[in-house]
């Protein structure tokens, strides 16, 4: 290896070094590289929208994709206080949002079709809905290594119209590489969760 103090190492010379290594070493350090990643899809905004106009929104209970049943409701919560907290958006209560659900009829508030989120706004009076699917939630292990996850996706839907306006996604946690290496169980789940929400709002408010 290469030490160079006060001087910049050419591109060039990075890669050559980098490529000297023993094949099994620079596995390691590509792994190494890739563990520590999070992931995040490309947000989707819709760029005729004047956000500024959304003040009121109403978050759906979330889609539960994974084993924990109670997950999606805990995730729903921590977003929508997350949301409610920038002072930006006011966050309807979710007692309100199931009166509202219930009113209009909608048989899984989870995945309510255009029609239904129409109808529902015009019952509990707000400028977009919020739904989310949440694809991974809790504990993974490998081998006697474990870790925390959490896969969610959000959307927001325009009520005057039903078009969906945003889309943003997040996951976080899992087992890196130096948790195999060094041992370690990774960040508890709240931490994990609160970083996804993060993320996602902060997509939103970008």
């Amino acid at each position: 290896m290469i030490v160079q103090i006060n001087n910049v190492i050419p591109a060039k010379k990075i890669v050559f070094n980098l490529l000297s290594f023993k094949k099994p070493i620079l596995y390691l350090i590509l792994i190494l590289l890739a563990g520590c990643a999070s992931t995040a899809d490309m947000p989707y905004y819709d760029p005729n929208m004047d956000f500024a106009s959304i003040r009121t929104v109403a978050v759906m209970p979330f889609e539960n994709l994974t084993n924990d049943k109670s997950a999606s409701e805990r995730v729903r919560d921590v977003f929508a206080n997350m949301l409610l907290s920038t002072g930006e958006i006011y966050v309807l209560p979710p007692g309100e949002v199931a009166r509202g659900a219930l009113r209009a009829g909608i048989s899984n508030p989870s995945v309510p079709s255009t029609e239904e989120i129409i109808k529902l706004a015009n019952i509990i009076k707000v400028d977009a809905v919020i739904t989310g699917v949440l694809r991974e939630y809790g504990e993974i292990r490998s081998g006697a290594t474990s870790g925390y996850i959490i896969s969610l996706s959000v959307k927001m839907i325009e009520v005057q119209t039903g078009k969906i306006i945003w889309t943003a996604s997040s996951t976080k946690g899992g087992i890196s590489m130096k948790d195999r290496l060094l041992g370690g169980g990774g960040k508890p789940m709240n931490e994990v969760t609160a970083e996804a929400v993060y993320d996602i709002i902060n997509e939103l408010f970008r």
